[in-house]
């Protein structure tokens, strides 16, 4: 029922910054809490941040806490990632997911993008 195309993403250097966009399409996007993984070759995917319904909530992984903001525009069904002070373990695949509630799980969600390459250089 929804589908969800990540953008934004590419070749950053150290101390960039980068804003990922991930456009949802379906009939209830509001009805979603909406979360950003990561994944890097080799190792597991990684919680980064996640947004209540109506994006009064938010959760951060430590690793990115007052480095990355996550917030959404539900008129234009869409969730963003900015991403300030990029480091090169920020190095990644970023994908978006819809789900349930806003948590640091990936079993909550339902849906999944296809995700968006992210490099950073040292």
């Amino acid at each position: 029922q929804v589908q969800l195309v990540e953008s934004g993403g590419g070749l950053v250097q150290a101390g960039g910054s980068l804003r990922l966009s991930c456009a949802a399409s379906g009939r209830t996007f509001s009805s979603y809490a909406m979360g950003w993984f990561r994944q890097a070759p080799g190792k597991a995917r990684q919680f980064v941040a996640a947004i209540s319904r109506s994006g009064g909530t938010t959760y951060y992984a430590d690793s990115v806490k007052g480095r990355f903001t996550i917030s959404r525009d539900n008129a234009r069904n869409t969730v963003y990632l900015q991403m300030n002070s990029l480091k090169p373990e920020d190095t990644a695949v970023y994908i978006c997911a819809a789900g349930r509630y806003a948590a640091a799980v990936g079993t909550v969600y339902d849906y999944w993008g296809q995700g968006t390459q992210v490099t950073v250089s040292s």
